[in-house]
């Protein structure tokens, strides 16, 4: 079995009035269910988007440094991210697909190793 992340950033989103992001809601539930019931589901979940509540942590220099704020500035940032677990990557495109439709929005694939 391999483990896949699939995620967005948040810019992908796109500019939508606030009744569009309330009907996303529910198809994006309904996905998650489904990889629950499929036993597929490793985690999910949104990320907030106030980046003032982001710190980092830095620790290469042998002493560790905890930051307000993200590690750099970015125009992109991470906006949610779900973890799967299946036999094939096939199965991982099918899952990614499904995700992208509930969101409505782009999603992008990676094996975790």
């Amino acid at each position: 079995m391999t483990r896949y992340a699939i995620y967005f950033m948040q810019q992908w989103v796109g500019d939508h009035p606030e009744e569009w992001y309330a009907t996303r809601v529910e198809p994006s539930r309904a996905v998650v269910r489904e990889m629950e019931e499929a036993g597929v589901l490793v985690f999910a979940g949104g990320l907030v988007e106030d980046m003032a509540e982001a710190f980092s942590a830095d620790g290469t220099s042998g002493e560790m440094v905890v930051t307000d704020g993200p590690y750099t500035e970015v125009t992109e940032y991470l906006g949610g991210i779900t973890i799967i677990e299946v036999e094939t990557i096939q199965e991982a495109r099918e899952w990614a697909a499904k995700v992208a439709e509930g969101c409505g929005w782009p999603q992008e694939v990676r094996v975790i190793k």
